[in-house]
């Protein structure tokens, strides 16, 4: 099943794609509102039952894609996990031993066909295209054969950067990674019992038709099973958190002269059995 979180007629709400329609689940299950309380009460199989009972649906072309988790409690970020993408940094290091963490925020987030913004701050805004897991189960000290059973399923995320800003400070990156609404997810969470989450996967970037970025997960420094459990020695992970995974080589800043996003550019990120998320780019305007 395709879980979506969405706005319809100034309501936000979440429901299960059906064909070129959204079924509302808002309605069905006392308490559950949103996409993240259906996963922590485990209540997906309940509503996809309910949903392939149900003819009629809301036409995609009219309702305001929100993020695929509207309120995750973490954002937590892959960098460094494709084996082009070390080497595309061409400093002659080894492959690292453990992976590279970083957060974001929901704001620096938005959805499928929603605006990015290129902040007056900086000319360097890029693109990073990456494949997400979505926890559906609670847990601490994972181990790798259990992982999948803590994955609900899985969505796409344009994990947008301000290449200078990464380099503010001298250990972090988080200034760079949160700018407001400089990357997007979505459109939707494809269930792991319709799509593995743990199977070879196609991801590919393109930016206004011209292919940037193109790889797949075969090619991982850190699968996504040992993600799951490497992260939860530290932290206790919870049903709805958002796990980026990391991006392939081909990044905006990788090339020389680098290619920036500006405004008037369409980012789309494909990934083999989600599908595309698709957001175009505007300077973002300040009010004094």
């Amino acid at each position: 099943m395709k879980f979506i979180s969405f706005t319809y007629e100034n309501k936000n709400s979440f429901g299960v794609v059906k064909e070129d329609t959204v079924i509302d689940l808002t309605q069905y299950i006392d308490g559950v509102t949103d996409l993240r309380e259906a996963i922590r009460k485990d209540k997906l199989n309940e509503l996809s039952e309910m949903a392939s009972l149900t003819e009629a649906g809301i036409s995609l072309e009219k309702v305001r894609y929100l993020p695929t988790i509207t309120n995750p409690e973490k954002i937590i970020c892959i960098g460094i996990n494709y084996l082009d993408r070390n080497a595309e940094y061409k400093d002659d290091s080894e492959q690292p031993k453990y992976p590279s963490v970083f957060m974001r925020t929901r704001e620096s987030l938005v959805g499928h066909k929603e605006d990015i913004l290129d902040p007056p701050e900086s000319s360097q805004l890029d693109y990073e295209g990456e494949i997400v897991l979505i926890v559906g189960k609670d847990g601490r000290r994972i181990p790798m054969e259990q992982a999948k059973k803590h994955i609900a399923g899985m969505t796409i995320m344009n994990e947008g950067s301000i290449r200078d800003y990464l380099r503010h400070a001298k250990f972090n990156v988080t200034q760079g990674k949160n700018f407001a609404k400089s990357g997007s997810i979505g459109p939707w969470m494809v269930t792991a019992d319709e799509l593995d989450p743990f199977s070879s996967l196609e991801i590919k970037t393109k930016v206004n038709g011209e292919l940037r970025q193109n790889d797949n997960t075969d090619n991982l420094m850190f699968s996504f099973e040992y993600l799951v459990s490497y992260l939860s020695t530290f932290y206790h992970l919870k049903a709805g958190d958002i796990i980026a995974t990391g991006t392939p080589n081909g990044a905006g800043a990788r090339f020389d002269p680098p290619k920036y996003l500006t405004a008037g550019d369409i980012v789309e990120v494909e990934v083999s059995g989600i599908g595309s998320l698709k957001n175009g780019v505007i300077t973002e305007e300040v009010h004094s």
